[in-house]
């Protein structure tokens, strides 16, 4: 990322970033708010929730559904509440609807109980080591992420295709006989080309004029894009890619199927489990309904 007002560049994890810095690559001081909004969730919640489908979980009323329950009696329901809507605050579209930095101290301060509990203390856990890879009953998309094994991913996704895009991708408009429309399906069908054909610098190109065109949201294009970054070692990218594709579609077993992978290259292995139990557990639930 490149700060908007000294020009410098930093590392960040892209699950953070906000809605403008797609659009401009730059980051202000309301994008790191943001930032910290996503965090905040994060921490409240138990696992990553896509912002917006969060924003409208709490809009609905609905905001007790993100607690995560190893919290309960930790705070009350005031406190809570008060959090949730700190965090929907800072995650506001436009950044000049979010708060400033002194405001957010300003509301947190209140509601501080104590400076530091140890993360077991806090979820009951015994203080003991626990093994980051505890034992997770893999499907073979997921043991294949689990091993970076990047041509038997390659080789899944094809056969797979576009199936999972049903109910997502197709939102064609009346504009569909256009030539922005029928430009924007080339661009697709090349990059699927090159995907066959292994050529992962020119299907990344292809996949990006598509997604650019942004006439078709597919997640399966960010899925295969994520995969070409892996191919040519741009790892963060490839995170950044499957988180696209879970925010897209958050139920999306294969999106956290991939975000481990990416965890897995930036060496962040503990995430990477967290996102391999994530996958397994939305799979199982899909195969059960």
């Amino acid at each position: 990322m490149k700060n908007s007002r000294d020009g410098r560049s930093y590392s960040t994890n892209l699950a953070f970033t906000p809605p403008e810095y797609l659009r401009t690559g730059r980051i202000t001081a309301e994008s790191v708010v943001y930032s910290f909004g996503t965090l905040l969730l994060d921490l409240l919640s138990g696992k990553h929730i896509p912002p917006s489908h969060a924003l409208d979980l709490i809009q609905g009323k609905n905001f007790l559904l993100l607690m995560d329950s190893c919290l309960e009696g930790h705070f009350s329901n005031d406190d809570g509440t008060e959090l949730v809507r700190l965090a929907s605050r800072c995650l506001q579209y436009e950044p000049r609807e979010r708060p400033n930095v002194k405001s957010l101290v300003t509301a947190l301060t209140p509601l501080q109980k104590e400076t530091s509990v140890p993360s077991n203390v806090l979820m009951g856990i015994p203080d003991r080591s626990l093994s980051s890879k505890e034992t997770v009953s893999l499907t073979p998309f997921g043991d294949a992420c689990s091993r970076r094994d990047l041509t038997a991913i390659h080789e899944i996704l094809e056969n797979v295709g576009y199936k999972d895009d049903e109910g997502v991708a197709n939102e064609l408009s009346f504009q569909m006989w256009t030539n922005q429309i029928q430009e924007t399906l080339n661009s697709k069908k090349l990059g699927d080309s090159a995907f066959h054909a292994r050529d992962f610098s020119t299907a990344i190109d292809c996949y990006t004029q598509f997604i650019d065109g942004g006439t078709m949201v597919s997640p399966t294009v960010y899925a295969r894009r994520c995969l070409c970054y892996l191919m040519n070692d741009m790892a963060q990218e490839a995170l950044g890619d499957a988180m696209q594709a879970q925010s897209i579609s958050p139920t999306w077993p294969t999106a956290y199927y991939l975000q481990a992978a990416a965890l897995f290259s930036l060496g962040m292995d503990n995430d990477a489990q967290e996102s391999l139990k994530d996958g397994t557990t939305l799979e199982t639930r899909k195969y059960r309904n």
